[in-house]
């Protein structure tokens, strides 16, 4: 069986879980997890890999829906001129000119891991763009507490270990890395895992800037 991966951003990069057997990493750029996990059946990646020429992408409003009150997990992925922007007041200027919005200071916070993915150039096929809330949710559907709170970390984990077990899945924590990023990480292979097997409902699906797909796997 081929592995599978999840990855979530950290402070400088990105954190990167292989299972199986489980295996932590933490490496400093989009190229060096798609050389990491260049044998990978499926890698699930928690951050917009496909950005709109101009509007906003289908695939972020489904997300939300489905995320209902914790909604605000989703970020919209603005277009990829809004992100070259080099302060958030133009950012924020640019994408009401193109789209009659602005963007977060949450989403511009990001923007240089997205522009990360999108100078990956091909992008693997088995590297897709998934949403570790919306993958708790499959995993166990309860109303989560904050993914930064002792409760929510207490909740996630005990998804998780339906997926993983625990003592395989967090004996040994990567340095780099905070609890919820790596929470955030190994869920993001349970949606990989789904799009690997052809069992993962696909949110989106229209063609972006430079010809990428805009998707989320669940």
């Amino acid at each position: 069986m081929r592995a599978i991966a999840g990855v979530d951003g950290v402070p400088g990069g990105w954190v990167v879980v292989l299972l199986d057997p489980v295996r932590w990493s933490v490496v400093g750029s989009a190229a060096e997890v798609v050389a990491l996990t260049a044998d990978c059946a499926a890698v699930g990646v928690d951050i917009p890999l496909a950005v709109p020429v101009t509007g906003w992408r289908p695939c972020d409003g489904l997300a939300a829906a489905r995320l209902g009150r914790a909604r605000s997990s989703i970020f919209p992925a603005p277009a990829r001129a809004v992100l070259e922007a080099p302060t958030h007041a133009e950012a924020v200027a640019l994408s009401q000119e193109l789209t009659g919005r602005g963007i977060s200071i949450q989403t511009y916070n990001i923007r240089r891991q997205i522009l990360d993915w999108l100078s990956v150039d091909p992008l693997p096929p088995g590297v897709v763009e998934v949403s570790p809330e919306l993958a708790f949710r499959g995993l166990a559907p309860v109303d989560y507490a904050g993914k930064k709170t002792a409760r929510g970390a207490g909740q996630r984990i005990a998804a998780l270990s339906r997926w993983v077990p625990a003592e395989e899945a967090f004996a040994d924590l990567p340095a780099g890395a905070r609890l919820d990023d790596c929470l955030d990480a190994l869920a993001c292979t349970w949606s990989a895992a789904r799009f690997a097997a052809g069992e993962a409902d696909v949110l989106g699906g229209e063609i972006g800037d430079a010809g990428r797909v805009m998707r989320v796997a669940v």
